[in-house]
């Protein structure tokens, strides 16, 4: 899968990115790969996928995949509370949904200010780092959503969706 179109290795551009929180920890995704956010729906479970993937919802007559951003990454999980969204994405021309804690705000980052994925953390979770920013809030962790998604496990989210 080809990496999003952020940017972020350009001297002088910015990108803009929806950030969400996730154990009390801010990270961001490339806006043009949102679709919508979404309050918690009623998600119908699937049988014999991995925890991470929570079911399958109807949005508007399409069947979408639900993944548990949490367990994706290794993270303690947590029960949805009024806070939490779904994020519904646009992966090679398929949407899929990925609950986070919260959503927060659309932001400008600019390439300048994005430092490389640290060598730290859980292999599970530092895998999916594209980079990270610095702001007034604290950091800001860029998450790649093809290495959130990669070929074995993308394969099985079109399957179930």
């Amino acid at each position: 899968m080809s990496e999003p179109n952020t940017q972020t290795n350009t001297a002088g551009t910015s990108s803009s990115f929806v950030t969400f929180s996730l154990a009390e920890e801010t990270y961001a995704i490339d806006v043009l790969q949102v679709q919508e956010v979404l309050k918690i729906t009623e998600i119908a479970p699937v049988p014999g996928v991995p925890d991470y993937i929570l079911g399958i919802i109807n949005l508007r007559g399409d069947v979408v995949t639900v993944i548990d951003a949490r367990r994706r990454m290794g993270l303690p999980p947590r029960a949805p509370d009024d806070a939490s969204r779904i994020v519904i994405i646009d992966i090679d021309n398929q949407n899929v949904g990925i609950l986070v804690d919260a959503v927060a705000e659309v932001v400008q980052i600019d390439a300048d200010s994005v430092d490389p994925a640290p060598a730290v953390g859980n292999d599970q979770s530092s895998r999916f780092i594209l980079g990270v920013t610095s702001t007034e809030e604290g950091l800001t962790i860029l998450i790649s959503l093809e290495k959130l998604l990669s070929d074995d496990e993308w394969e099985l989210v079109r399957s179930v969706g």
